[in-house]
């Protein structure tokens, strides 16, 4: 593969701006962190030098001797997580906990050797396993520059809504924005496209805000100290919301702020082992918490056929297209979404 499209995803930028390698390691030593983050980023979390990157449009250049429904030319998604398609976890769904790939946590792109020999999607050419499984192509008409997320980011704000949504039809949505920040603007745009009653996106950053606006969102300002909680600021109840806040009190307002029956999806990291969750709120309102890493190879199909269908203008949230050979620099802007791009080479009939 030759990668021509890439998208930093929203976590990748917590070891870029934050030096949290040697923070985690002590916490993890101090029971102040959860050692599972040991196992999925090392001993070390984040310690470089390692490939980055884990979301990519990508252009077929070779194919080995097994491959028979993919060929040279194709545009293709390149999921984050790597997967056989034919072990029991995948069967289920569960392709980011891959038996024949995973490591000790995870088989997957970008996240250094405890994720596997994969590297990172920032290269001039990307080995891919079992690609007749692996690889979705990109329907014709869709721009690269759409799709750039539908690795990771993109389909994991499909997850949050069009699941929960088809339980509940024309269901009203939630989502509070953030750490996770292109993930809850995808998760809200989604939802409008999809039908939601009703769309509110609470957030305190005003460039999100108005890309939230542009989707179709109504919009929630919050002050940038919050101290309140905010369950006790909105009134109303909610058959879905996302939290992608990464805060401990984000995720206790999303879980309050269900109706009776709702489906909370948090997406953000939370790495103290003691997080706490209103468990006997969530039993009086027979609440659903789902938490988890992204499934994305299920979804591609009807994810990418969603955007083809509504042209849904996913590149909205992209707040930085920067040329590939600037890939260093830019990786470090302080920007909602970054995509990288350079010229496919065009080997397609």
């Amino acid at each position: 593969m030759r990668p021509f499209i890439a998208g930093r995803c929203d976590g990748d930028t917590l070891p870029i701006h934050t030096p949290v390698s040697r923070a985690f390691q002590f916490g993890i030593h101090l029971g102040m962190v959860d050692p599972i983050v040991g196992q999925i980023c090392g001993k070390v979390p984040f310690q470089g030098p390692f490939g980055i990157g884990h979301e990519c449009v990508a252009e077929v250049i070779a194919v080995g001797e097994d491959v028979h429904t993919r060929q040279i030319g194709d545009i293709v998604i390149v999921p984050w997580a790597v997967s056989c398609g034919e072990c029991l976890e995948c069967q289920r769904g569960l392709t980011a906990k891959c038996s024949t790939f995973r490591q000790q946590v995870l088989g997957a792109y970008g996240f250094g050797a405890c994720c596997g020999p994969w590297g990172g999607m920032i290269v001039d050419e990307l080995r891919v396993p079992i690609a007749d499984h692996m690889l979705v192509p990109v329907p014709g008409g869709v721009p690269p520059l759409r799709v750039a997320a539908a690795s990771d980011n993109l389909a994991d704000a499909w997850r949050c809504i069009v699941p929960p949504l088809t339980e509940r039809p024309g269901g009203s949505v939630l989502v509070l924005g953030g750490a996770a920040k292109s993930i809850g603007l995808y998760a809200a745009g989604i939802a409008v496209r999809q039908g939601a009653a009703s769309v509110t996106y609470v957030d305190n950053d005003k460039t999100r805000l108005e890309i939230a606006a542009q989707l179709g969102a109504e919009v929630v300002e919050l002050p940038s100290n919050r101290r309140r909680s905010l369950a006790s600021q909105i009134s109303q109840r909610y058959d879905i919301t996302v939290e992608a806040s990464s805060r401990s009190d984000g995720l206790d307002s999303a879980i309050r702020l269900l109706a009776p029956g709702g489906i909370c999806t948090a997406v953000g990291y939370y790495i103290a082992p003691g997080t706490k969750v209103p468990i006997m709120h969530m039993y009086a309102t027979s609440a659903t918490l789902k938490v988890g890493v992204s499934h994305v190879r299920p979804i591609l199909p009807e994810l990418l056929n969603f955007v083809a269908q509504e042209q849904f203008p996913a590149e909205a949230v992209t707040t930085l297209v920067a040329d590939w050979d600037d890939a260093p620099e830019a990786y470090k802007a302080h920007t909602t979404k970054l995509v990288l791009q350079r010229a496919p080479l065009g080997l397609g009939g």
